[in-house]
């Protein structure tokens, strides 16, 4: 048996804005933006060199999801983003006014900041030794 975990739900307030962010500021790619209905849409993103995972962006759709926006984890960091060049990823944060949590910090087993995406989903940047 095989079995994999290909999209994790991302509840977001505006398809747009979000696809905004995350390919523009963020940097990844727009896999798939389908219409379904006036109101909902199938959009997958996932950060470049991603070959399987990919984040949907959901639109929150009543007030208990509007609700959750920017805290689906209850304040955890939620996300992980794993780089090659933390160096260059890390401007690309600065260059684009994205929030910092906390600065980057050396571990013993490499590189890791916090930042928050537009809606205030914590997330770590990390770089593997």
């Amino acid at each position: 048996m095989k079995q994999r975990i290909a999209q994790i739900a991302l509840l977001v307030d505006d398809y747009d804005l979000a696809i905004d962010f995350y390919v523009k500021k963020l940097g990844f790619l727009l896999k798939e933006d389908t219409i379904l209905s006036e109101e909902k849409r199938w959009v997958l993103i996932s950060p470049p060199g991603s070959t399987e995972f990919c984040l949907l962006l959901a639109k929150a759709s009543n007030e208990e999801q509007k609700s959750r926006i920017g805290n689906q984890t209850g304040g955890r960091v939620f996300l992980f983003l794993y780089t090659d060049d933390f160096k260059s990823t890390y401007q690309n944060l600065i260059d684009n006014n994205i929030t910092i949590v906390r600065k980057p910090v050396e571990e013993k087993w490499g590189m890791v900041a916090v930042f928050a995406d537009l809606y205030g989903n914590l997330w770590d940047l990390i770089e593997s030794k």
